[in-house]
């Protein structure tokens, strides 16, 4: 193999263990040893493709990013789903992508990284994470209440994810499917739970 494709496939297999690492453990949870560790390789064999860990988490951040914004986008363009089935299929294209709660994983990481890796993360999380999940709040068919704007939606959505990230306590009990808890839980997201007075 020549040198050039055994750098490539270094780098590629840097940036696939990172990222299962970071999405399971966190960015906090992850070093640059774990990830060294897994692939067989050294910390300075590591640093020659990689100048440190936020450089990694933010290239795994951006591919998963556009992998989520694309999903969601997709989704966005079927024409035959109501609001709760079209939620509930955007839902499932962030589960599919996180195994832990997205919210948990960028906020998590976020007071540990520097400015200029705070800014480029949260660029990251506004265009490939909530400006797709606003484009859901804008659709006709979708009627927030006239105080709401599309992003505040998006993020408070977005925020509101983490019981279906989490085994521990099942919203509706074990009973349900995956599919049926995604969706109480944007019915409880998108009607709230007491009528109003």
């Amino acid at each position: 193999m020549k040198r050039a494709e055994q750098l490539e496939k270094t780098r590629t297999s840097i940036l696939n263990t990172a990222r299962k690492l970071f999405l399971q453990t966190g960015y906090q949870g992850t070093s640059t040893r774990d990830i060294a560790s897994q692939i067989g390789i050294t910390q300075p064999a590591l640093y020659h493709h990689f100048s440190d860990k936020e450089v990694i988490f933010l290239e795994v951040i951006s591919q998963v990013g556009s992998e989520v914004r694309n999903g969601i986008n997709k989704v966005l363009r079927k024409s035959d789903l109501d609001p709760i089935d079209r939620l509930t299929q955007i839902t499932q294209v962030l589960t599919h992508l996180h195994p832990n709660s997205i919210f948990t994983l960028i906020h998590g990481s976020f007071k540990e990284l520097t400015p200029g890796s705070q800014r480029k993360l949260g660029m990251i999380f506004r265009m490939d994470y909530l400006a797709p999940i606003a484009e859901y709040f804008k659709l006709p068919e979708v009627k927030l209440r006239p105080e709401i704007l599309p992003d505040e939606a998006a993020e408070f959505f977005i925020s509101s994810l983490s019981p279906v990230f989490t085994s521990f306590h099942r919203i509706g009990g074990d009973s349900l499917s995956d599919e049926e808890q995604i969706k109480l839980l944007l019915r409880l997201i998108m009607f709230g739970i007491a009528k109003e007075a």
